[in-house]
C-alpha cells in the first residue's frame, strides 16, 4: 500500500506541478509506512510544491501544513495555523477526538 502511494505521488511529480492534491495517503497503512509517506510529503512541500492534503491522521497534517481546515458535517468549522489548532481545545474536543 505505501509503495503504491509513494509511486503515485512520484508519478505526479514528473509533470513538475505547482500544486498536488492528495486524498488520505496514509489510510490503511502500517505505522512505519505512514511515517515514510509523511516524510515524502514533507520533502515535497519543502521543495516548494503546494499541497492540498486531506488526511485523518492529525499528526501528519500538522507536521507539514501551513494552514489547517477542519470540516464537520460538510462545513468548515475551523481555519487557522497548526499552532492555533493545537491551542484550540474546543475544536479539538468537539471535532477531532474520538
Amino acid at each position: 500500500g505505501g509503495e503504491k502511494q509513494m509511486l503515485t505521488v512520484c508519478r505526479t511529480l514528473m509533470g513538475d506541478p505547482e500544486l498536488i492534491m492528495i486524498d488520505e495517503p496514509t489510510e490503511g497503512l502500517a505505522p512505519l509506512i505512514v511515517q515514510q509517506v509523511g516524510d515524502l510529503i514533507a520533502k515535497i512541500a519543502e521543495a516548494g510544491v503546494s499541497i492540498l492534503l486531506v488526511e485523518q491522521k492529525l499528526s501528519i497534517a500538522l507536521r507539514i501544513s501551513h494552514r489547517v481546515y477542519v470540516m464537520g458535517h460538510g462545513r468548515i468549522v475551523f481555519e487557522g495555523t497548526p499552532d492555533e489548532l493545537r491551542a484550540n481545545d474546543d475544536v479539538r474536543k468537539q471535532w477531532l477526538e474520538v
